[in-house]
């Protein structure tokens, strides 16, 4: 297990972006029907979300943890696993608001609303309002998202606003852009992790990402333990983060 006590709390992550790749393949190799993979799953879900507001009131960090649930791409998979994945979430957020509270997490979703089932939203309305005084971490499903719509709503709403006569396009900056983004209000995440030993991004927070430490993990998801978690951000912390600048860092050690 990775030793996360020798590691300063200016040293943790501030906002941990997760792609949870791999529970559809789990299933397969096991001889199981796809869902099976994607239940397991839930359960690494509760694992790492409940870990990490532990993290953050005992090691100062994450604030935020954003999880990629369900992508605007997902709905090109077979209907009765998109139905499955529906009704799994309705009872994920009917089974963990009890765990948000006792863990004192805040709950926010990113993602087009449109074409989400009405007990979905439904749900989503009440874990927000139930948790919505709650002041630890947050933690944000990213539901029928895809970062290119993101940008391109964003890009709407400013557009709107120019054409009201309410903004000069020479008043566009990138904060306008980061202010009319789904994530508006939140930090940028610091440290993308992704599983099942996938080498790419996936359409995740392209905008928010471009300066994040990333850690791909050959682990499954339904297999992604704390300690996978532990060494993602102990890799995290021994890292020199130079945002373009240069890295004097250790330059006088051999």
């Amino acid at each position: 297990m990775s030793d996360l006590s020798a590691i300063p709390s200016e040293r943790f992550p501030r906002h941990i972006a997760i792609i949870m790749d791999g529970n559809g393949r789990w299933a397969v190799k096991r001889g199981l029907e796809r869902v099976r993979g994607h239940q397991q799953g839930a359960r690494t879900v509760r694992e790492v979300v409940t870990e990490c507001a532990r993290l953050r009131k005992h090691h100062g960090g994450p604030d935020y943890l954003t999880l990629y649930s369900f992508s605007i791409e997902n709905w090109k998979r077979p209907v009765e696993e998109v139905s499955f994945l529906m009704q799994m979430y309705i009872d994920y957020l009917q089974s963990e608001r009890a765990t948000m509270m006792e863990n004192n997490i805040r709950f926010k979703q990113i993602g087009r609303l449109e074409n989400l089932p009405e007990p979905v939203l439904d749900e989503m309305n009440i874990t927000i309002e139930e948790t919505s005084k709650n002041d630890g971490m947050t933690l944000v499903l990213a539901l029928n998202y895809g970062s290119r719509t993101e940008i391109t709503d964003a890009v709407r709403a400013i557009a709107e606003k120019v054409r009201a006569g309410q903004l000069e396009p020479s008043d566009i900056e990138e904060s306008t852009i980061t202010d009319h983004l789904y994530t508006a209000g939140m930090p940028d995440p610091d440290l993308l992790i992704r599983t099942a030993g996938e080498m790419r991004v996936s359409n995740y927070l392209l905008w928010q990402i471009s300066y994040a430490e990333l850690v791909v993990s050959p682990v499954q998801w339904p297999e992604f333990s704390k300690d996978d978690l532990h060494a993602a951000i102990c890799d995290f912390a021994g890292r020199n983060r130079r945002f373009g600048a240069l890295d004097h860092t250790n330059t006088l050690k051999t």
